[in-house]
């Protein structure tokens, strides 16, 4: 598989996160870490349907206690302290510390072996991605950091280096299968179903259409997107795979007003333009590279 080709394939995982918020607010009101223990489920699974043709993909759960430790740090860390920054800091704050991430992963891809240090288009490509998904948040409202909120501030801000230090650090363990997402997507179901019996109360799908959006989530958003992206950050550009994940809010923003969750705004234009530029100049950057 090509660079190109399996920046591609990453880039799919950034298209099927864009539908995270119009399939869960279509998903009624299960709690945070039920919806997680049900949508890894579904995702787990769907990586382990096609062992029943190819046996050898249970092998590659066979890993180092370090490669599960990343696995699940990233899966089921990210997604808990992303919980816990909402249930402690507003939300729009929460939401745009936390979209950090793909920032990082352009500064932390450049002490990568091999990856030519950090490149100025894709770290202006970066910044403008930023631009935009804060010109995005501001549109929904004024942004007012308080004291009180310290607690989700930091935990919002743990989830960027988490999230960015998994996708980074799969790079170093490129020899690892992607069979073994599915072992990590299943361990993170088993984590979150705990803390689902620990803190919250269970609310159950009311419909066909809410248990619908339930399955699309682990098919998609919690279940496919994971294993685009770790092909993606293995083997693909990592740095334009950043850049280009800040589109993920923006193409999730002009769903929910096209499914009529959402207004349209000036704020959301504004985005596009943004972010469309930084990953213009992203890969104009490293294609001159």
């Amino acid at each position: 598989m090509t660079i190109r080709s399996a920046t591609l394939v990453g880039s799919g995982a950034i298209l099927l996160w864009s539908l995270l918020a119009l399939f869960t607010a279509a998903s009624g009101a299960v709690p945070p870490f039920q919806l997680a223990a049900m949508t890894f489920l579904v995702g787990g699974l769907l990586g382990c349907a096609s062992w029943i043709v190819r046996p050898s993909g249970l092998a590659s759960l066979r890993q180092p206690p370090a490669v599960w430790a990343l696995g699940i740090a990233g899966l089921f860390g990210y997604h808990a302290l992303y919980f816990a920054a909402l249930r402690l800091a507003p939300p729009a704050e929460a939401g745009l510390i936390s979209y950090l991430w793909p920032l990082l992963i352009v500064l932390f891809s450049a002490l990568l072996p091999g990856e030519g240090g950090l490149r100025a288009a894709h770290l202006a490509g970066a910044l403008l991605g930023l631009a935009g998904v804060v010109a995005l948040f501001l549109g929904r409202g004024s942004l007012t950091f308080e004291a009180a909120a310290l607690p989700g501030y930091a935990a919002a801000l743990a989830c960027a280096f988490l999230w960015s230090g998994y996708s980074v650090l799969s790079r170093r363990v490129g020899a690892v299968p992607t069979d073994a997402v599915a072992g990590f997507c299943l361990a993170t179901a088993a984590l979150s179903l705990a803390c689902h019996l620990a803190v919250e109360r269970t609310v159950w799908p009311d419909g066909p259409a809410q248990w619908a959006a339930v399955a699309a989530l682990g098919l998609g958003p919690v279940g496919a997107a994971f294993y685009l992206w770790d092909i993606g950050v293995k083997r693909g550009d990592i740095r334009l795979l950043g850049v280009g994940s800040y589109a993920a809010p923006v193409l999730s923003t002009l769903i929910l007003v096209a499914a009529g969750y959402a207004p349209a705004t000036w704020a959301l234009t504004l985005a596009c333009g943004l972010i469309v530029a930084g990953a213009l100049v992203a890969t104009r950057g490293g294609k001159a590279a």
